[in-house]
């Protein structure tokens, strides 16, 4: 120790070694005997932390509408695929996980696809379509199914056009309106420019709610009325953070369906042991928020009472259009024939331990269209959303226009949207399938012009997550991300 830090500290050596040895001394005298001083002693040991997940996984479902009688021929475009001819002149060209135990809309709601070993695209980079000879009214559609393990997280759709080609020019595409390209000295020779193709092409690209390949149409036409019957499981299971959740979607659908039409009505039904309905038909959002705000949960599972119970308030309904939508974690003891008969469309979501056959036996036909199911209750919320959607406005179209204008649209990004039935974008819950479908058809009169021309196009998803992270800002580069959002890091 030098002089300099005696002096800062204010000890001179003397100092502290009488100040040790007085230590030394009261230690001798404490192993003497048992202290007799009030002492308390408390600690946090075993601390740990550790790093959460974002995995984005996809799978898919491609068709091609390309005319009857062409098996042989796509198949050998696939060789790592055996092509079906699912119905005439429509082919099953891709499938991601390939299911044999069932239907691909089903399975892929059903299923936990972040269980390692399922076999979904995760870091791979594969084409969907890899078509020759298309002609004028060809179409092909691909689904894609989005899978967020973990944690929450913005999504983005992005993609690219990588080529854009004439080829060659034909004396038939020569003379053809549209035709940017004259004929040429050598007509098999390579033609400078950009082919038509992409601009032909037309695109539409719309959040499949229920995974089923296909956009469909508004659930009603303008000016029509619906009731709602929400029939919601109050069993013992449902306690805690699940049946929390589902008071929020109950809600956020019944805002939904009454802000859609001012005619519309929504009315609540309860079942455990048996059944109830502490709220009627109503067009009082204020009466549905509190009759859902008053569920509690306790007893066992009789759905067959809840569907009943259901099925009578409806019969109260003043429109035509009579839904009902059964949610439950447990049993459905029930097929709803009764209900079904009476002319009632069955919404049925499930969660956790839900039989996902069962809820496809109680939901209305096509199964594929009205049943929903999540893995994890933190996606509750954003599943009655899908409901509420189809039952209200269908399918939301994100994207509809050329092949070029889309590809345009998505190398600058495409910010997808969780939850459509509240206002604002929301961040992807985990542990709920959400699909996107992308469709392109070369139109039945677009003429000559697009002879021998080609395309090549990428699309991708990016997920960012959504905690600490509000205003995200992403930019793209073709199809690589950049996220240059601050967060809430500390600064």
């Amino acid at each position: 120790m030098n002089p300099d830090t005696n002096d800062t500290i204010g000890l001179s050596r003397r100092t502290l070694l009488a100040g040790l040895g007085a230590v030394g001394v009261a230690s001798a005298g404490a192993g003497l005997g048992t202290t007799a001083y009030f002492n308390d002693t408390e600690s946090f040991e075993g601390n740990t932390l550790t790093a959460g997940e974002l995995d984005l996984k996809l799978d898919y479902r491609a068709t091609y509408a390309g005319g009857p009688g062409r098996i042989d021929e796509i198949n050998g475009w696939y060789p790592d695929f055996e092509v079906e001819e699912e119905e005439d002149g429509v082919y099953l060209i891709g499938e991601v996980p390939n299911i044999d135990e069932g239907e691909w809309p089903d399975i892929v709601q059903e299923r936990d696809f972040c269980a390692p070993d399922v076999g979904l695209i995760n870091g791979d980079q594969i084409p969907v379509f890899t078509l020759d000879d298309v002609k004028p009214g060809d179409c092909g559609e691909v689904t894609i199914s989005l899978h967020i393990c973990d944690n929450p997280s913005w999504v983005w759709m992005n993609g690219e056009l990588t080529a854009n080609d004439e080829n060659t020019v034909s004396e038939p595409e020569a003379g053809a309106d549209g035709e940017g390209n004259a004929l040429g000295d050598d007509s098999d020779g390579p033609i400078s420019g950009e082919g038509e193709l992409a601009d032909a092409i037309d695109v539409t690209v719309w959040y499949d709610e229920n995974c089923n390949n296909i956009l469909d149409a508004d659930a009603e036409e303008a000016g029509d009325s619906v009731c709602v019957q929400l029939v919601i499981d109050t069993s013992g299971s449902m306690g805690g953070s699940r049946i929390a959740n589902t008071k929020s979607g109950a809600k956020q659908l019944a805002e939904t369906i009454l802000d859609a039409n001012p005619d519309n009505q929504v009315g609540v039904t309860r079942f455990n042991n048996g059944a109830s309905t502490p709220q009627q038909l109503t067009d009082d959002l204020d009466d549905v928020e509190a009759a859902i705000d008053g569920l509690s949960a306790s007893g066992g599972t009789n759905a067959q009472a809840g569907v009943d119970a259901g099925q009578a308030e409806l019969e109260n309904c003043p429109h035509d259009n009579r839904v009902m939508v059964v949610f439950g974690d447990g049993d459905i003891n029930t097929d709803g024939s009764a209900a079904k008969v009476a002319g009632t469309e069955i919404f049925a979501i499930g969660v956790g331990g839900a039989s996902f056959s069962d809820l496809e036996d109680l939901a209305s036909d096509p199964a594929d269209e009205h049943v929903f199911f999540a893995i994890d209750d933190g996606a509750i919320e954003q599943i009655f959303g899908q409901v509420a959607e189809t039952i209200t406005v269908g399918e939301e179209v994100i994207f509809e226009g050329s092949l070029a204008g889309a590809m345009a649209a998505l190398s600058d990004g495409i910010a997808l949207d969780g939850n459509r039935s509240v206002e604002g974008r929301q961040p992807y819950e985990g542990g709920l399938t959400q699909c996107i479908g992308f469709e392109w058809c070369l139109p039945a009169e677009v003429g000559n012009e697009v002879q021998t021309d080609s395309v090549a196009f990428d699309l991708g998803f990016y997920a960012e997550q959504s905690r600490h992270n509000d205003a995200p800002d992403v930019s793209f580069n073709g199809t690589a991300p950049t996220s240059n959002s601050t967060a809430n890091v500390s600064q």
